[in-house]
C-alpha cells in the first residue's frame, strides 16, 4: 500500500488544507481599488458575515446622471457624446463623455412618498429624467472628482441612431473579483510536499 494513499495521512493532509485556508481568509480583500469613502468598523471590532465595513468608491470609474428636463429627452439617444463641466473647475477643464442610458422614470415618481393626483387639484411641474453619461477614466486621473459634486451637462444630440432607453446591461458585471476563490491546487501542493519530505527523511 502506499503510504501518500494511507488514511492517517489523507487525513492529515485534509486537515493541513483546511487549516491554510482558514489562514488565508483572516484577510478581508475589496473586490474592487478606490478610495475609502465610509468606514463603519474600527480597528478591533468583531464583524459578523454580511455586515457592511465601508464603502469604495473607484474614482477612475464615474459617471454623472444629468437631470434634464423631460421636454428634452426627445433627442437624447445612448452613445451620443456629451461635455461635462465641473463647478470643482469651472470652465477650466471640460470632461468627454458618452451618454449610457437614461432612467426609466422621473425622480419624483420613485421618491419616497410619490406625488399623488388623482384629487384633481394638480399643477403642472416640469419633470425631470436622470440622464447616465459615463466618463473618460484618462481625464479623470488628470482632474479627480468626487461623489456629488454639481456639473453641467451638454449632449450632442445631432447623432440618433442609438437606443433612446439605453443598451442592455452587459452580460458580465463591471466589477469582479477572484478573492472568493479558493486556492485549492496550491494547498494541495503544499500538503504533497511536505509529505514527500517527511518520506525522504
Amino acid at each position: 500500500m502506499n503510504v501518500t494513499q494511507h488514511p492517517s495521512v489523507l487525513a492529515a493532509k485534509a486537515e493541513f488544507i483546511q487549516a491554510w485556508l482558514a489562514m488565508r481568509r483572516n484577510a478581508v480583500l475589496a473586490p474592487v481599488s478606490g478610495y475609502v469613502a465610509k468606514r463603519s468598523v474600527q480597528l478591533g471590532a468583531h464583524v459578523t458575515p454580511g455586515t457592511p465595513l465601508m464603502s469604495i468608491v473607484p474614482l477612475d470609474q464615474l459617471w454623472v446622471d444629468a437631470n434634464f428636463k423631460e421636454s428634452e429627452l426627445q433627442n437624447i439617444r445612448a452613445g451620443q457624446p456629451a461635455l461635462i463641466e465641473a463647478d470643482l473647475y469651472g470652465g477650466k477643464v471640460e470632461y468627454h463623455g458618452k451618454v449610457v442610458g437614461m432612467s426609466a422614470g422621473t425622480g419624483s415618481a420613485f421618491s419616497l412618498l410619490p406625488a399623488q393626483n388623482a384629487t384633481g387639484n394638480w399643477i403642472k411641474v416640469v419633470q425631470r429624467v436622470p440622464v447616465r453619461i459615463s466618463l473618460d477614466p484618462a481625464e479623470l486621473i488628470q482632474h479627480p472628482l468626487r461623489i456629488g459634486l454639481s456639473t453641467v451637462a451638454t449632449i450632442d444630440t445631432h447623432h440618433r441612431e442609438g437606443a433612446m432607453l439605453g443598451t442592455p446591461m452587459p452580460a458580465t458585471p463591471v466589477y469582479a473579483t477572484q478573492t472568493l476563490g479558493q486556492p485549492m491546487q496550491e494547498a494541495e501542493l503544499i500538503a504533497e510536499n511536505i509529505i514527500a519530505k517527511n518520506l525522504a527523511k
